[in-house]
C-alpha cells in the first residue's frame, strides 16, 4: 500500500510542479504577500481604532480608521498594481513591470464607477476594498498579459540609443497605456448599461461571492488542510501548490470581518486567512517537539527536541520537519496528514456553538512567540483555545505515533551499541 502511494504520488509530482510553477498563480501569490506589510498595519490600527472609540479617544481612532481605510480598505487598489508587476516580470526578464502596474491600476480606476456626494464626484471605498478583489486579480492579469504581448511584438516606441532608460521606459508604455486605456473605458461604458451596473458588480455576483461560500465553508477548509498536508507528505511545496488558489477566497472574508469588527457590527465569517494561520501555527508540530523534549528515550529524538524548540516557539517548526524527517516517513503518516483538519475541526466548532470568539481578520505576524500571535483574533477565547491545541491537543495527537517511532529508534541506539 505505501508503495503504491508513494508510486502514484511519484506520477503526479509533475503535474503538482506544473501547478506550483504557474506564473499566474505564483503572480495571485505574490501579489497577496506583498500585501501582507498593509494588511498588517490595517489589522493593528483596526484594533486601535476599536479600542481607542470605546475609551474616548476620537482623534486617535479617527486616525486609526483613515490607516485602516488605506490599507486594507483599499486593498484591491494594491493588488491590481502588484498582479500585472509580477506578470511582466516574470515573462519579460528586461522590464520590472512597474509600467504594468501602472496601467492595470488605472485601468482598474476606469472600470470603477464613480459616485456623487453634494455634487463631489467620489470613489466608493465598496471596489476597492474586499469587494473589488477578484476584480483586481483580472484586470491584473489582463492587463499583464496585454503589456507582455504587446512589448514581445514590439508594439512599442523605440528611442535613440542616446536617450535615458528612464525616458525611453516611458515612451515604450505608451501604445500599450492608450490600447489598454481605451479598452477598459469601452468595458466600463458596455457594462454601464447592463443590469449588473460595472464590471466589478458581476464579478462580485457571479464568481466572488459563489467562491465565498464555498472556500468559507467548514468542509472546505478541513479539505484544503488535508490536501495540503497529503501532498506536503510526499515532499511536494503544498504551500505552494494550494494556497495561491484560496489565499484570495480566505482574505477577502478577513477583510470583511475587520470591516464588521471596525463597525462594531457582529463577524460575519468564521473562517478565512486569520483563522488558518491561527489554528495551524506551525504546523501544530510543536506538539511533537514537546514529546521529543520531555517524553523521548531515544538520544535522537532527545536531541533534535532540544535542536528544535526554540524556533518551535515561535513557529518555525521546518528543524522537526526536516530532522525527523516527516516527508515521506510513513510512521507519522497520519498526524502529519490529519492533524491540522483535525485541529480546524475542533476550532471550527467550538467557534460555530459560540465558545470562542470568531477572529476579526486581523492577520497572523509570522515570527511572533506562541500565543502571542493570536492577541490579534481580537479575543482572549482565541488565545486560550491556541495555547489548549499547541499545548495539549497537539501533543495528544501525535503521541501514539510518536511512542512507536521513539521505541524503534531506541532499539536501533541499543542494538548499535552491541
Amino acid at each position: 500500500m505505501k508503495e503504491k502511494m508513494t508510486k502514484f504520488f511519484q506520477r503526479m509530482q509533475p503535474w503538482f510542479d506544473r501547478v506550483g510553477n504557474n506564473k499566474y498563480l505564483q503572480a495571485v501569490m505574490g501579489a497577496m504577500m506583498a500585501t501582507l506589510g498593509p494588511m498588517i498595519i490595517g489589522s493593528f490600527a483596526t484594533l486601535i481604532a476599536v479600542y481607542a472609540s470605546k475609551w474616548k479617544m476620537l482623534q486617535l481612532a479617527k486616525i486609526m480608521g483613515f490607516v485602516n481605510s488605506v490599507t486594507i480598505g483599499a486593498i484591491a487598489l494594491y493588488v491590481a498594481f502588484l498582479m500585472a508587476k509580477h506578470i511582466a516580470g516574470m515573462f519579460l526578464k528586461d522590464d520590472d513591470g512597474t509600467s504594468a502596474g501602472i496601467i492595470s491600476l488605472m485601468s482598474f480606476l476606469i472600470i470603477t464607477p464613480l459616485g456623487n456626494i453634494k455634487n463631489v464626484a467620489a470613489i466608493p471605498v465598496t471596489w476597492i476594498g474586499a469587494d473589488g478583489l477578484f476584480s483586481a486579480i483580472i484586470v491584473g492579469i489582463v492587463v499583464g498579459r496585454s503589456y507582455v504581448y504587446m512589448k514581445q511584438h514590439k508594439w512599442t516606441i523605440k528611442m535613440p540609443a542616446g536617450v535615458p532608460p528612464m525616458v525611453s521606459d516611458t515612451f515604450a508604455a505608451l501604445i500599450p497605456t492608450l490600447l489598454l486605456g481605451v479598452f477598459f473605458a469601452i468595458v466600463a461604458l458596455g457594462f454601464s448599461v447592463t443590469p449588473f451596473g460595472s464590471f466589478h458588480q458581476l464579478i462580485f455576483t457571479i464568481i466572488q461571492t459563489p467562491l465565498q461560500h464555498i472556500g468559507g465553508s467548514f468542509w472546505a477548509m478541513v479539505l484544503i488542510c488535508l490536501i495540503e498536508q497529503l501532498v506536503w507528505f510526499f515532499g511536494i511545496h503544498g504551500t505552494n501548490v494550494i494556497t495561491p488558489i484560496v489565499v484570495p477566497i480566505w482574505m477577502a472574508l478577513d477583510m470583511q470581518n475587520l470591516t464588521a469588527y471596525k463597525a462594531g457590527r457582529p463577524v460575519p465569517n468564521i473562517y478565512g486567512y486569520a483563522f488558518f494561520n491561527f489554528y495551524t501555527w506551525g504546523g501544530t508540530a510543536l506538539g511533537l517537539v514537546l514529546l521529543m523534549l520531555f517524553i523521548a528515550k531515544s538520544q535522537r529524538y532527545k536531541t533534535l527536541g532540544k535542536i528544535s524548540i526554540v524556533p518551535a516557539l515561535f513557529g518555525i517548526t521546518e528543524p522537526v520537519i526536516f530532522g525527523t524527517p516527516l516527508v515521506l516517513n510513513f510512521d507519522f503518516f497520519v498526524p502529519f496528514v490529519t492533524n491540522n483538519a483535525i485541529v480546524v475541526m475542533i476550532a471550527g466548532l467550538l467557534t460555530k456553538v459560540g465558545i470562542v470568539a470568531r477572529c476579526t481578520g486581523a492577520q497572523a505576524v509570522f515570527g511572533l512567540p506562541l500565543g502571542v500571535h493570536a492577541l490579534l483574533g481580537g479575543h482572549i477565547s482565541i488565545v486560550i483555545l491556541v495555547l489548549l491545541i499547541q499545548l495539549v491537543i497537539s501533543p495528544i495527537l501525535w503521541y501514539p505515533w510518536f511512542r512507536r517511532a521513539d521505541k524503534k529508534a531506541l532499539a536501533q541506539e541499543q542494538n548499535a551499541a552491541k
